[in-house]
C-alpha cells in the first residue's frame, strides 16, 4: 500500500509540470580534475567552460563523494552517499544502486525523479557506468536505471580503435585504454569521435524542438512540446585513452608541460602512494610531460563540444529557461606526490569542477562560491531550481545550494569522499582535512592537512602533538559521517 501511494503521490505532482518550469541541461565529464580555464585563471584554454562560468556561478572547493567512475555516478544521480546506496565499485549492473541495495528500488534517481515530476528526460552516453573503452564502443547501456529516461542513447565510439598516431606512455602498463597514451588525430576525423558523435545526438534533441536538425543526426525523437526537459550529456573525455585531434595537441607542446615538484612524501603511509609512477607506470621525464600534454589536449577537445551544445541551446531559444550544469564525475592526478590517474584521496582526485547556471539567479552570473559542497548537493539544489523542493524523497544526503547561488553564506560544511571499496576516507572541510587509511589486520594510518596553509598537501600534521585537538576533532567528524552513511 506504501508503494502505490508513493507512486500516486509522484503522479499527482508530475500533474502540475509545465513548460514554464525551467529546463535542465546536466553535461557530466569524465576523470576531470580542475585544470580548466575557470579554475587555472588562463585564457583560451577552455574558452566554452570559461563563457558558462560568466553566466553562473563557480564552485571552487566541490568535491566527488568516490574518486571512481561508478560509485560516484550512482552517489550525486541517487543523492546519497556511495556507502548508503551501496555501489562501492566499477560495475556494470544495469539498474546501478537499485540492484546493489534492493531496500532503494523506490528511491528515485536524479532523472527518474524528474521524469516523475511531469519532466521530459533523456540520456545521451555516459550518465551511470559505463566502460570507457569496452561498453561504450559497443554501444552498451552500462550500470543504467533505464526508467529514469524517455529516450536514451548510448553511443557507439571508436575509442581505442581510432585512426591516428598513437604512441604508449606508461611501460610498466602498456595495455592500451587502461594506461597512458596519446593518440593525436587529424582533424578531418573527429566527428567521428565518441564526444563529437555524443554532442551532435544532443543537440538533435535540442534542435528537434525548433524544427532543425544538424547534418548527420540520427536521432529524430522529439521532446514532448508540452513539458519541460532534463537533458544529461555524458562526455567521456578525458578518460583514457586521450585522444583528440591535432588542432587540440597544437596547443600543448609537450617540451612545454611543467612536471610538479614532488615532495613532503616522506611523513605520508604508503597506502596514499599506490599510484606513483614508479611502481605503476615507469614514465620517464618526457613520457610524463606527452601524458599531461595529452589530457590537457583532451580536455580542451571536450571543451569544443561543451561549446557545441551551449550554442545549439542558444539557438534553441530556451536558454533563457534553462538551468545548465558542468561537472566531473571525480579528478585526476597527473604527477602530483608521484602519482597519476584517479582513486587516491589526495585534492587533485576528489575536489571537481562544478559550474551551475541558473536563469533565476542572473545576478549572481560570473561570481564564485568558496564554501565546501559535494556532488551529491545536485539533487535538492534542482529540486529547489525548479519549485519541487516539497516532493522530494524521504532519504537525500545532499544540501541544496540555492542559498549559494542567491549570493548568501552558507553554513560550514564539509565533504565525505571514499574510496578502495569503501574502506578508505577523507573528511575536507574550509581548512582543514583529514584521511584515514585502513589495513586488512585492522590497522589505520591518517593524514591532517591544513589547506589554508599547505594547498598543495605537502606536509601531513597527524603526527605532529600541537595539532593533536584539531586532529581528535576531524576524527569524531569522520567518524560521524561514517555513521550517517551507514558504514558498519
Amino acid at each position: 500500500m506504501t508503494r502505490v501511494l508513493f507512486s500516486l503521490f509522484f503522479i499527482l505532482i508530475g500533474l502540475n509540470a509545465s513548460a514554464q518550469q525551467p529546463n535542465i541541461l546536466l553535461i557530466v565529464s569524465d576523470d576531470l580534475n580542475t585544470k580548466i580555464g575557470p579554475y587555472m585563471d588562463v585564457s583560451d584554454h577552455t574558452p566554452n567552460l570559461d563563457r558558462l562560468a560568466k553566466q553562473g556561478v563557480k564552485f571552487t572547493r566541490a568535491y566527488s563523494q568516490y574518486p571512481v567512475c561508478g560509485p560516484s555516478r550512482s552517489s550525486f544521480m541517487s543523492g546519497l552517499y556511495p556507502e548508503t546506496n551501496g555501489v562501492l565499485g566499477n560495475g556494470f549492473q544495469l539498474g546501478s544502486y537499485k540492484a546493489a541495495t534492493p531496500e532503494l528500488k523506490d528511491h528515485p534517481s536524479l532523472a527518474e525523479f524528474f521524469r516523475k515530476m511531469g519532466y521530459y528526460t533523456a540520456r545521451v552516453s555516459k550518465i551511470f557506468h559505463m566502460g570507457v573503452p569496452g561498453g561504450i564502443e559497443r554501444g552498451e547501456t552500462g550500470g543504467d536505471i533505464p526508467e529514469s529516461w524517455d529516450y536514451a542513447h548510448n553511443v557507439m565510439g571508436p575509442e581505442t580503435m581510432s585512426p591516428g598516431k598513437l604512441e604508449l606512455l606508461s611501460p610498466k602498463n602498456n595495455h592500451y585504454g587502461s594506461n597512458f597514451a596519446r593518440m593525436i588525430l587529424p582533424d578531418e576525423l573527429e566527428t567521428g569521435q565518441t564526444d563529437y558523435v555524443a554532442t551532435t545526438q544532443a543537440i538533435a534533441i535540442l534542435e528537434n524542438r525548433t524544427g532543425k536538425i544538424p547534418d548527420g543526426a540520427t536521432n529524430r525523437v522529439k521532446f514532448k512540446a508540452d513539458k519541460p526537459f532534463f537533458l544529461a550529456v555524458g562526455l567521456v573525455r578525458p578518460h583514457v585513452p586521450l585522444i583528440a585531434p591535432e588542432n587540440c595537441f597544437a596547443q600543448y607542446p609537450a617540451e612545454s608541460m611543467e612536471l610538479p615538484e614532488v615532495s613532503g612524501l616522506e611523513n605520508v603511509p604508503d597506502q596514499a602512494l599506490r599510484l606513483r609512477n614508479e611502481h605503476v607506470w615507469g614514465m620517464s621525464e618526457e613520457q610524463q610531460r606527452k601524458t599531461i600534454s595529452a589530457y590537457l589536449a583532451s580536455v580542451r577537445f571536450m571543451d569544443q563540444q561543451v561549446g557545441r551544445l551551449l550554442d545549439a541551446l542558444d539557438r534553441s531559444g530556451a536558454r533563457e529557461n534553462t538551468i545548465v550544469i558542468f561537472i566531473s564525475d571525480h579528478g585526476f592526478n597527473l604527477g602530483e606526490h608521484d602519482c597519476w590517474s584517479k582513486t587516491s584521496l589526495w585534492e587533485e582526485s576528489i575536489r571537481v569542477p562544478m559550474i551551475i547556471s541558473a536563469p533565476a539567479y542572473k545576478q549572481s552570473n560570473g561570481s564564485l562560491a568558496d564554501q565546501v559542497v559535494e556532488l551529491i548537493d545536485l539533487y535538492p539544489t534542482l529540486a529547489e531550481l525548479c519549485g519541487l523542493q516539497d516532493s522530494l524523497p524521504p532519504i537525500l544526503q545532499g544540501k541544496s545550494l540555492v542559498p549559494m547561488l542567491a549570493g548568501r553564506q552558507a553554513e560550514e560544511r564539509y565533504a565525505y569522499t571514499v574510496s578502495y571499496g569503501g574502506r578508505d576516507g577523507a573528511l575536507t572541510g574550509v581548512r582543514w582535512k583529514y584521511t584515514r587509511w585502513e589495513n586488512e589486520a585492522g590497522g589505520t594510518h591518517e593524514e591532517l592537512y591544513d589547506h589554508e596553509n599547505d594547498p598543495e598537501e605537502l606536509l601531513n600534521l597527524a603526527g605532529d602533538r600541537a595539532y593533536g585537538e584539531v586532529l581528535r576533532e576531524m576524527r569524531e567528524r569522520f567518524d560521524g559521517m561514517r555513521r550517517l552513511a551507514g558504514r558498519k
